[in-house]
C-alpha cells in the first residue's frame, strides 16, 4: 500500500476550527499527482471531511501576440520562391496558400486583434474584407511548433530568415527588411514563452498553499485504540517525512529543468551549426571545399558515395504534398567546377612537371619529364602530322522532321531495327567512336613508363583516368553515330600520337563491333554489342563486352562501359549520361573501382566520378579516385578513410588527366580530334579498303551537307543490310577478327596493315557499290 494513500489534500476556509494536525506546503515546483491523491480526497468528500468547494484551478493557457501576413517560402527549383499567408498564434506558425482553388481569404482570417506585417499583406486585407466573405475553418499547408525549432536570420540577404525544426528547415523571405525584422521579433517573442510553459505547465501556482490533512491517518490509528500521544508522535513522523519527499522531488524537479533547457540550447545550436555550414556555403558565389565532401568516407568504406538527398521540404507533418516534392538543397557537392579548376592550378604548382597535360595538336609532341618517387620517365617523342581542324561548311539547310510519328512507331523497339532520318546522325561511325575512346592515349603511354620504373600504383591510376576519359567526347553530342554495315572496317594510322587502330564490324544480329590498336609497348583490344531501347522521350544504351589492355611485360587490365542514356529527345535540351560501375582489374598488385554517379533532374554537379585502388593481396585501399568525366581526374595516396573528419581531400588531390577544351563549338559539337577522324585526304583514299567508313556516301554527303543526298544513300544502304543477316546465318565471317574461345571474345587474327601496304584488296567486297546485291560468304 502507498504510504501516500492515507494523505489528501484539503483548504480550510478562514476560520475553521480543526483538531487535527495539519502542514501547509507551499506548491512551488511540486509536480501533479505528487502528495495528491484524488481517490482519496473524493473519499474525503464523501464522508463530509473535506471542503465542498473544489480546488483552485491554475489556468495554463498560452496566450500570446497573433500575428499575421504574406512570407516569400521557397517551393523548389522548379517553382521557386511562392507567396504564402503565415499566421502566428498560440506558439504555432501556420501558413496557407494565397492562389489556386485551396487558397485562404486573408480578410476574414484576420480577427481583431491579429497584428499584420506588411504592406502588401495590409492591402490584401482591406481588399478582402470588404468582399463580405463568410468565414470559415482554412485547413493549413504547413505547421511549425516554436517550442521545437529555431530561428536565425540570414547573413547574405536582409529578406530572407530561416526556421529550422530538427526535421527540416523552412526558408522564408519577405518584402523588406523591416517586415523580416518584424517577424522575428514575433517569432522570437512567442518561442520565449516557452520555457515558462513547459516549468509550468505540469506544476501548481507558486503563490497558492496547499494543506494536507493527517485525519484519516488518526482516524484509523484511532481504531486501533492508540493513545493520543502516540499517535501525534505518528503524525509528526509521516509529516516530516513527506516535507523531506517533498524536497527531494523538488530538487529531481530544478534539475529536471535544467537538463530540458540545456538540452532544447544544444539542438538549437547544434541545428543552426550544421545548417550555417550548408546553406551559407550555397548562397556565397565562391564555394568553400569543406561543404563537398559529406560522402567521402562512404566512398571509400564502400567503393561509391550515398546517392541520397538532403531533402528539406519532404520530412515532417507540415509538407505542402501539392508542391513540395522537390528539394532546396542540391545533392551533397562531391566536386564542383571551381574545386576542379583550383585543384588542377593547384596541383600543377605543387608538383613542376609532375603534372602534365598534353592536348591534340602539336602540343602533344611534348617531351615532359614527370618526376615521382624519386623516379623520373620520360613521354615518348612522337612526330608532327597536320590534320584539319574544321568540318566542310554545309551546301544545304536542314529540314525540321516529323518526330513524334517516327516515335509512336518504335516506342520498346531495338535501336540497332530503328530507322531515323540521316538529321539524327552525325558525320561519324560506330567504328570511329571506338577510336574516340583513345583520344588522350598519352595516359597508356604514362602508365607503361611507371611500370617499367615500377610504380604499379602509377599505372592504374593512369589506366583509370584513360578508362574514364573516353567519355570526356560524349558531352553535348546530341547525334547518333552511324550503324555500320556488316564487314564495314576502320583504320586510324596517327603516328603522332603512336597509335595503330583497327576496327570492323564482326556481326549484325547482334551488332558487335571488334577494335584493336597497338601502341608503343602496349596493345588495347575489344568488342562491344550496344544493346539500345528507344523508350520515346530517353535512349538507353547498355554495353555488353570487355575491353583489355596489355602491356608489353605481361601485366593485364580489363573493364567494361557503363550504361549511358540519352534524355529529352522529345522536348528540353538533349543530354547524355553516364552511370554504374566500372571495375578495372588488374594482373598484377592493383585493380580499381570507379562509381559514376547518375544525374538528377535537379543536380547542379553533375558528372561525377569516384572511387578507389585497392591490394589484389591484401585488400586494403591504397587510393582514391575523384573527378568528373567530363573534365578532369585526380587521387589521393593512401586510404583516405582514415583521415580524421572534415578533412578535405582536394587539398591533397594531384592531377591526373584533365580534358582540353575546344576553341570554338563545331558542328555536332566535334573535338579537334574527332573532327579528324573521317578526313579523306587524297594520299589516304589511295590506300583504303573499299569497307572504310571514310568512304560511306551517306556519311560523307552528310558531313558536306549534302543531306537530300544522304537520306537517299542511307536508305539505299539500309536496305541492302536487310541481306545481312541471311549471309551471317549462311556462315559469312569477318575477315580480320575471329573469336577466341577461351574468353568469347573477338580478337584481331593480323594481316591489314601488311595487306594495306601492298594494296591488294581484290578479295574485299565494295559494300558501299551503287549496284551492292549481296556479301559474299567465305
Amino acid at each position: 500500500m502507498n504510504p501516500l494513500c492515507c494523505i489528501a489534500p484539503v483548504s480550510l476556509e478562514p476560520g475553521e476550527k480543526r483538531s487535527q494536525p495539519v502542514v501547509a506546503l507551499k506548491a512551488s515546483k511540486l509536480p501533479v499527482g505528487l502528495g495528491i491523491d484524488v481517490p482519496a480526497r473524493n473519499s474525503l468528500m464523501k464522508q463530509g471531511t473535506a471542503p465542498s468547494s473544489p480546488m483552485p484551478v491554475v489556468d495554463l493557457e498560452f496566450k500570446g501576440e497573433e500575428v499575421a501576413g504574406i512570407l516569400y517560402k521557397w517551393v523548389n527549383y522548379g517553382k521557386g520562391w511562392r507567396a504564402r499567408w503565415f499566421v502566428l498564434r498560440d506558439g504555432v506558425l501556420s501558413y496557407y496558400k494565397v492562389h489556386g482553388p485551396d487558397k485562404i481569404s486573408m480578410g476574414p482570417s484576420c480577427e481583431i486583434g491579429v497584428r499584420v506585417i506588411g504592406e502588401d499583406s495590409m492591402r490584401r486585407v482591406r481588399k478582402e474584407q470588404g468582399n463580405g466573405v463568410p468565414v470559415k475553418e482554412w485547413k493549413p499547408f504547413g505547421e511549425i511548433h516554436l517550442k521545437v525549432s529555431s530561428i536565425r536570420a540570414s547573413k547574405s540577404d536582409d529578406k530572407r530568415l530561416y526556421i529550422f525544426t530538427g526535421t527540416k528547415t523552412l526558408h522564408l523571405r519577405s518584402d523588406c527588411r523591416e517586415d523580416r525584422s518584424a517577424w522575428i521579433e514575433a517569432l522570437l517573442s512567442a518561442k520565449e514563452l516557452f520555457p515558462r510553459v513547459l516549468t509550468t505547465s505540469s506544476d501548481f501556482d507558486p503563490s497558492l498553499d496547499i494543506t494536507v490533512s493527517t485525519e484519516k491517518l488518526r482516524g484509523r490509528l484511532q481504531q486501533e485504540g492508540l493513545g493520543e500521544m502516540v499517535i501525534k508522535e505518528c503524525e509528526s513522523i509521516m509529516l516530516l517525512e513527506l516535507s523531506e519527499l517533498h524536497n527531494q522531488l523538488k530538487s529531481l524537479q530544478q534539475k529536471h529543468i535544467l537538463l530540458l533547457d540545456r538540452l532544447r540550447q544544444l539542438e538549437t545550436e547544434k541545428v543552426e551549426l550544421e545548417t550555417t555550414v550548408i546553406d551559407e556555403t550555397k548562397e556565397r558565389d565562391s564555394h568553400m571545399l569543406n561543404g563537398r565532401f559529406s560522402d567521402f568516407y562512404s566512398v571509400m568504406s564502400e567503393g561509391s558515395a550515398s546517392d541520397s538527398d538532403v531533402d528539406n521540404e519532404s520530412q515532417g507533418a507540415d509538407v505542402e504534398t501539392d508542391e513540395e516534392d522537390g528539394i532546396y538543397f542540391d545533392t551533397s557537392d562531391f566536386l564542383s567546377s571551381e574545386s576542379l579548376r583550383s585543384g588542377s592550378y593547384r596541383s600543377r604548382d605543387s608538383m613542376g612537371n609532375n603534372c602534365f597535360y598534353l592536348p591534340y595538336g602539336r602540343d602533344s609532341t611534348s617531351s615532359d619529364v614527370m618526376h615521382g618517387n624519386s623516379v623520373g620517365i620520360k613521354i615518348p617523342e612522337y612526330p608532327f602530322v597536320k590534320r584539319r581542324k574544321k568540318l566542310p561548311e554545309p551546301k544545304e539547310k536542314e529540314k525540321p522532321v516529323g518526330l513524334w510519328s517516327i516515335i509512336k512507331e518504335n516506342i520498346g523497339k531495338d535501336l540497332s531495327g530503328v530507322c531515323l532520318p540521316v538529321y539524327f546522325n552525325e558525320p561519324l561511325s560506330s567504328l570511329q567512336k571506338c577510336f574516340e575512346d583513345l583520344e588522350y592515349s598519352y595516359l597508356v603511354d604514362r602508365a607503361l613508363e611507371w611500370g617499367k620504373q615500377g610504380n604499379n600504383l602509377m599505372r592504374i591510376l593512369n589506366i583509370a583516368a584513360f578508362a574514364v576519359s573516353g567519355y570526356a567526347s560524349t558531352e553535348g553530342r546530341q547525334c547518333k553515330p552511324f550503324n555500320p554495315l556488316l564487314g564495314e572496317t576502320y583504320e586510324g594510322d596517327y603516328p603522332d600520337k603512336g597509335l595503330r587502330f583497327f576496327s570492323e564490324k564482326v556481326s549484325h544480329h547482334p551488332m558487335v563491333v571488334a577494335c584493336h590498336c597497338d601502341g608503343m609497348g602496349w596493345k588495347f583490344w575489344g568488342d562491344s554489342n550496344l544493346r539500345g531501347k528507344f523508350w520515346g522521350r530517353s535512349i538507353q544504351l547498355d554495353p555488353i563486352g570487355v575491353l583489355t589492355l596489355q602491356f608489353e611485360d605481361g601485366e593485364k587490365f580489363q573493364w567494361s562501359k557503363v550504361t549511358t542514356s540519352i534524355y529529352n529527345i522529345i522536348l528540353g535540351k538533349i543530354y547524355c549520361d553516364h552511370y554504374g560501375t566500372m571495375r578495372i582489374k588488374g594482373s598484377g598488385q592493383y585493380s580499381c573501382k570507379l562509381k559514376f554517379k547518375e544525374q538528377s533532374i535537379i543536380d547542379r554537379n553533375p558528372h561525377q566520378v569516384h572511387g578507389f585502388v585497392q591490394d589484389n593481396k591484401t585488400g586494403n585501399k591504397v587510393a582514391m579516385l575523384i573527378g568528373k568525366w567530363d573534365e578532369a581526374m585526380y587521387y589521393v595516396l593512401g586510404d583516405p578513410s582514415t583521415k580524421p573528419k572534415g578533412y578535405d581531400p582536394m587539398s591533397e588531390a594531384v592531377l591526373l588527366w584533365e580534358r582540353h577544351k575546344s576553341v570554338n563549338q563545331t558542328r555536332y559539337n566535334l573535338t579537334p580530334f574527332a573532327i579528324s577522324l573521317n578526313e579523306l585526304a587524297p594520299s589516304l583514299l589511295e590506300k583504303l579498303p573499299p569497307t572504310d567508313s571514310r568512304l560511306r556516301p551517306d556519311q560523307r554527303h552528310l558531313e558536306n551537307g549534302e543531306y537530300e543526298l544522304a537520306n537517299a544513300e542511307k536508305l539505299r544502304l539500309e536496305n541492302s543490310q536487310r541481306q545481312a543477316r541471311r549471309m551471317q546465318e549462311k556462315g559469312w565471317q569477318p575477315r580480320w577478327f575471329r573469336k577466341d574461345s577461351e574468353d568469347d571474345c573477338y580478337r584481331y587474327v593480323g594481316g591489314y596493315w601488311e595487306v594495306r601496304e601492298q594494296r591488294k584488296w581484290d578479295e574485299i567486297p565494295d559494300i558501299f557499290r551503287q549496284n551492292n546485291t549481296q556479301i559474299n560468304v567465305e
